[in-house]
């Protein structure tokens, strides 16, 4: 993957269905102008997951959007996706890369240098790291300061995305701290204006983007 694909990475979350479906939002996201979208489902069986990433998939093929799908490496071979998204947690980077070969994307979560340092080693092709700021979809996540920031994202040679309350207001503090792009989660899909919001968010990240 190229890192311009990561300047606005749009993740999807379903507490914010309710004037539209999740895939009448996503496909909102997708003509605002989204980069890459994380397919982000933690109450689905994984025959529902996979049958709603199946979906999701042919939205985003159409227009011509990398599709993530979170943790579940799984659900992301079964339905097509480009590639998967893991926690620290989830199955290890190595083993993925090792399953799926050089071409299928992997993100994983980086929170200190030795887990960024770890995840490049084992074959990720970019990083998630925060939470930068308060986040209101994650309210236990651990904070990361920007001096912190810093230090993970100069210590690989992967892109880097930054994640965890990211709002146009407040992005412009990420700047030097050598991201390639923004992850945004209630700032898209909690918008009124979805398309909008995207305008605004892009507009965002450009200015922060090292």
């Amino acid at each position: 993957m190229n890192k311009e694909q990561l300047l606005l990475y749009a993740v999807t979350d379903r507490a914010w269905v309710g004037k539209y479906t999740l895939l009448e939002q996503i496909e909102q996201a997708l003509e605002g102008g989204v980069s890459i979208l994380q397919l982000r489902e933690k109450n689905l069986s994984e025959e529902q997951f996979i049958k709603e990433a199946s979906e999701v998939k042919r939205l985003c093929s159409k227009y011509g959007v990398p599709l993530i799908i979170n943790d579940s490496f799984e659900t992301a071979l079964k339905s097509g996706a480009d590639g998967v998204h893991v926690g620290i947690e989830d199955m290890p980077v190595d083993k993925i890369r090792k399953a799926a070969g050089k071409d299928f994307i992997i993100g994983a979560t980086a929170k200190t240098v030795a887990q960024a340092q770890k995840a490049e080693a084992d074959g990720a092709d970019y990083l998630g790291v925060g939470a930068v700021f308060p986040s209101p979809t994650k309210k236990n996540a651990l904070r990361i300061t920007a001096g912190q920031l810093k230090e993970i994202t100069s210590c690989v040679s992967i892109p880097s995305v930054a994640i965890g309350g990211i709002t146009p207001l407040n992005a412009e503090l990420l700047k030097g701290g050598g991201i390639c792009g923004i992850a945004v989660v209630s700032a898209l899909f909690g918008a009124e204006d979805i398309s909008r919001a995207c305008l605004e968010l892009r507009r965002a990240a450009l200015s922060v983007i090292d």
